[in-house]
């Protein structure tokens, strides 16, 4: 196990190893403490605010490309170290280290991303009696709070729009996975300003404190629905500006022309990637009773292909699932589904390691759509595949959902598949892909997945506030 010292949080520039106590880090792979980190007092919180807060006029006032310099110098200095960070993050995450190194360089590639958009003024007026200008200004200091499934790349996904735009920010990291992102925020020393980026970490009642703090000016969070709601409840006191990135059920849907032998693999991996723990990952397959059996065979061949274990070892495809309470929600959900006697078609036997939070690749066969398994967010590697008889009705079902965070369509009539894309009640609709998400597009949820936006200049609204200046001319 590595040393206390080994991890501190980052307040003002300066590594901060001690805290009210530590918090210990597990191995999901192994069940074992890896590392212990400083458990965040109230006063070092206020400390990390107070900072951001005093770094905020100079770092604001600078000009808008010598942020953008300082941010890639930042990403190039991430990639830099894509090594030891994705092996650390293999260890504290669980992901196998092929899609570790993948999220180290695209979260650097995300920063690259959006230090290339812009937000020009607008004119709203310009005429003989008056000059009317809107900018977009930054709003102070953000807090943002971050998941333990992809900790490096969603606290991207808020460190730069939040800190090209102007603002300043106090961070933290779930913690079941804060290691990665200190050490990440170590490698900003000496290339951003003291106190522009703050990295602290602690136990739950960190996040709570963040959100209600009266020093902090907008809150950015991703996590559940469950969570999302408090969070807006707790910023609502201090009239707090939210971004929530929240939960996901997303359906996926077969049309009867697709080449199912040919997308299996990709509708394997839009379920499994990261042992099913992403927002956009396919929760719901619905598939056209055509082609149904002939996809649920080749589903089964791929999902036999699929080696599960831990992360660092070679040719492992699927790690274990991050934590224990989402170990104990899969599982309950896997009992659910035996209890009401659905279908397994595959379930993965054998070669599961004895240790660490493993839950086999399974794939349950069209269970009744009011089950647990196909309404609720599994965050998990269980699939629930459906049959239905016409599109009408897949679109109906897809849409029935509280959620409304990401769906795919699958089809080899590309403006069919269109066609069904533009009734799809969701943020984000992929057309035989999914999972895509670009710094130059949107990324948001309808409904209950979410309030706001990430990703694209409409990302970088969410970090600024409208200031409108009407110059009166003087020949008027």
């Amino acid at each position: 196990m590595n040393s206390e010292s080994d991890y501190a949080m980052l307040i003002d520039g300066k590594r901060v190893a001690t805290g009210q106590g530590t918090c210990g880090v597990t191995n999901p792979a192994t069940g074992e403490e890896i590392a212990r980190v400083p458990d965040c007092s109230d006063e070092q919180l206020d400390e990390a605010i107070a900072a951001a807060r005093a770094a905020f006029p100079a770092w604001s006032a600078l000009d808008l490309n010598e942020r953008r310099a300082r941010l890639v110098a930042f990403a190039e200095a991430i990639l830099a170290q894509t090594a030891p960070l994705a092996r650390l993050l293999t260890q504290e995450q669980g992901k196998p280290l092929h899609e570790a190194e993948r999220e180290v360089m695209g979260c650097a590639g995300w920063l690259k991303g959006v230090c290339a958009l812009d937000l020009p003024e607008e004119v709203n007026e310009d005429n003989e009696t008056r000059l009317s200008v809107t900018q977009r200004v930054p709003l102070g200091v953000v807090g943002a709070i971050v998941p333990w499934n992809f900790p490096l790349l969603l606290a991207m996904f808020k460190i730069g729009p939040a800190l090209v735009t102007g603002n300043t920010m106090v961070l933290k990291p779930s913690p079941f996975t804060p290691l990665t992102t200190l050490r990440m925020a170590e490698l900003s020393r000496g290339i951003l300003p003291d106190g522009v980026l703050n990295v602290i970490c602690g136990e739950d009642r960190l996040g709570p404190a963040m959100t209600a703090h009266p020093g902090v000016d907008k809150i950015s969070f991703t996590g559940s629905t469950a969570t999302g709601r408090r969070v807006m409840g707790s910023s609502a006191a201090t009239l707090k500006r939210v971004t929530l990135e929240l939960g996901g059920n997303d359906a996926a849907i077969v049309l009867p022309d697709a080449d199912v032998e040919r997308i299996a693999p990709d509708l394997f991996w839009a379920a499994f990637r990261n042992n099913g723990q992403i927002c956009i990952a396919t929760k719901r397959l619905y598939v056209h009773r055509s082609v149904y059996a002939r996809l649920k065979e080749a589903l089964v061949a791929y999902a036999g292909t699929v080696r599960l274990g831990d992360g660092t070892e070679q040719g492992v495809g699927l790690g274990p699932l991050n934590n224990k309470p989402q170990f104990d929600r899969v599982r309950d959900l896997l009992e659910d589904s035996r209890a009401q006697g659905h279908s397994f078609l595959f379930e993965a036997a054998g070669d599961v390691p004895a240790n660490g939070y493993f839950v086999p690749v399974t794939l349950i066969d069209n269970p009744p759509e009011e089950a647990r398994i196909v309404q609720e967010e599994q965050f998990g590697p269980v699939l629930p595949i459906l049959v239905y008889e016409d599109v009408e009705e897949a679109i109906a079902r897809a849409n029935a959902s509280e959620y409304g965070l990401g769906c795919s369509i699958w089809g080899t009539d590309e403006e069919a598949a269109a066609a069904v894309a533009a009734r799809i009640q969701s943020g984000t609709v992929w057309i035989n892909e999914t999972q895509y998400l670009s710094p130059f597009a949107s990324f948001g949820g309808w409904k209950q997945s979410g309030v706001g936006t990430e990703g694209g200049r409409e990302g970088l609204v969410e970090y600024t506030v409208p200031r409108t200046i009407v110059r009166r001319r003087a020949s008027a």
